[in-house]
């Protein structure tokens, strides 16, 4: 599954207890009729996949749904959601890097015309 929007916040990592399971953030705001704030949140080493993301840039994310069951103290059952994200895109276009030269589009290609169907590849496999 996968959310797009537009990052309205990066929380900080937060640690939790003795065994370090780490947590972090991120708010998407959705581009619809009805935008909603949508949290995602980042555990463990994916933590440091928001490192390159800033607030305003529009994000691809691809999520997990997370379920949980508990029972209290008094023994009711309780359900837990959670949206787990697990990889970030950015969707804006990076700018072209210097140095590498435009591609001409495939209609610019002609077709090989000197194919023989005798030839035979020399290549061992």
């Amino acid at each position: 599954m996968e959310v797009q929007g537009k990052i309205k916040l990066i929380g900080d990592v937060q640690t939790f207890g003795n065994n370090g399971f780490r947590k972090r953030e991120v708010v998407v705001t959705t581009e619809e009729q009805y935008p909603q704030p949508i949290m995602v949140e980042f555990v463990q080493d994916k933590t440091d996949l928001l490192n390159n993301f800033n607030i305003g840039q529009n994000v691809k994310i691809s999520i997990n749904l997370r379920g949980r069951e508990w029972v209290n103290p008094q023994g009711e059952t309780k359900y837990f959601n959670s949206i787990q994200g697990w990889r970030i895109e950015s969707l804006e276009s990076a700018a072209p890097s210097a140095g590498m030269p435009p591609v001409p589009p495939a209609d610019q290609f002609e077709p090989a015309s000197d194919f023989d169907d005798d030839d035979h590849d020399d290549l061992p496999f």
